[in-house]
């Protein structure tokens, strides 16, 4: 298959008062072309942290990266930052989490789509605007010529991600990354960005990495999906197959979490505990503290993710003798 975007053993060590704490740890997955990927998980899985990774904009004071980060075989983590900028917003683009921080207060809708425009392409400044105009009603913003005058604070929370959207298409980037786009929004209008998403992605072909704490959000929009405990993938699979048989007791419980709208009425299962904090570990697997499977040898060491026969991923030691197919990554 033609991977887009192959992250190979990335560590992230964040610097505190007593030193470094990893946050990630050996991260390794695929993006096919064309393919929407889901990364899911609780608040303080690594999910915004490996997105940022990505797109190299972890501040170099007080995080220190390592690994590969392979798009189209270039390592982004080692290019030059002038290469990166013309990476950054052209090929790759990101859609942040909440809009009113990400746009600037100070500069209209308009400029600020096509500042990406003229800095990425050879366009005049009346093309951009015309470019800007065609992004603002191709994302379902009524009244687009007067949206492009006006200011964040002046548009509604659904306008304002809507504008983060055009933003991220205006140079018709191979890769999106949506991180949580849709956390701050009602469902109404969750329903009309993630529509909108998924009708651009259709029309464009784009890989989309689509970040959230929301299984239903990826059972919805996703291929395939990884779900991320304490900075570690913990299994993968393509999304029909992880919800009919969900591996990793942590992929299990959050499946279990989601209210069903069909069926008896009963109490949602919640995951007893909290993650971790990356300082204070557990010994062993990661999730044993919560895990109502855990054994002694769960408390003691720590599992490898493997990959199954059928060439799902999974790290939990229930699944070590599975089948003979199995490989091992992180050794």
């Amino acid at each position: 298959m033609d991977n887009l975007l192959e992250v190979r053993n990335l560590n992230v060590d964040f610097s505190n008062g007593d030193g470094q704490i990893r946050v990630i740890s050996d991260l390794s997955f695929t993006l096919v072309r064309n393919e929407v990927l889901g990364i899911v998980g609780e608040s303080g899985s690594g999910k915004s942290v490996t997105s940022l990774s990505v797109m190299r904009l972890l501040p170099t004071a007080g995080a220190q990266t390592q690994g590969e980060v392979l798009f189209e075989g270039k390592d982004l983590l080692s290019v030059s930052e002038q290469e990166m900028q013309q990476i950054r917003g052209n090929r790759v683009a990101m859609i942040f989490q909440e809009p009113m921080t990400s746009l600037n207060p100070i500069h209209t809708c308009g400029r600020q789509i096509t500042e990406s425009i003229l800095l990425h392409s050879k366009m005049t400044k009346k093309e951009a605007q015309a470019k800007a105009l065609q992004l603002l009603e191709l994302c379902g913003i009524p009244d687009a010529p007067q949206r492009l005058k006006e200011y964040p604070h002046q548009l509604s929370g659904g306008m304002r991600q809507r504008v983060m959207i055009a933003i991220a298409l205006a140079c018709d980037p191979d890769l999106l990354i949506a991180d949580e786009p849709t956390t701050a929004l009602d469902v109404t209008i969750q329903a009309q960005i993630l529509k909108l998403m998924k009708d651009i992605r259709k029309q464009r072909n784009m890989s989309v990495i689509m970040i959230t704490h929301d299984l239903g959000i990826v059972s919805d929009f996703c291929d395939r999906v990884a779900v991320m405990y304490t900075g570690e993938i913990v299994e993968t699979a393509p999304v029909k197959q992880l919800f009919r048989d969900p591996l990793h007791p942590y992929t299990t419980g959050l499946i279990n979490a989601l209210p069903r709208l069909t069926g008896p009425a009963g109490r949602l299962e919640a995951i007893e505990g909290m993650v971790p904090d990356a300082g204070q570990m557990p010994e062993g697997c990661r999730f044993n503290p919560r895990c109502k499977q855990a054994t002694e040898r769960c408390r003691r060491e720590h599992p490898m993710l493997k990959t199954l026969s059928d060439g799902r991923c999974v790290r939990c030691f229930l699944f070590e003798d599975k089948d003979q197919g199995e490989k091992q990554h992180g050794e």
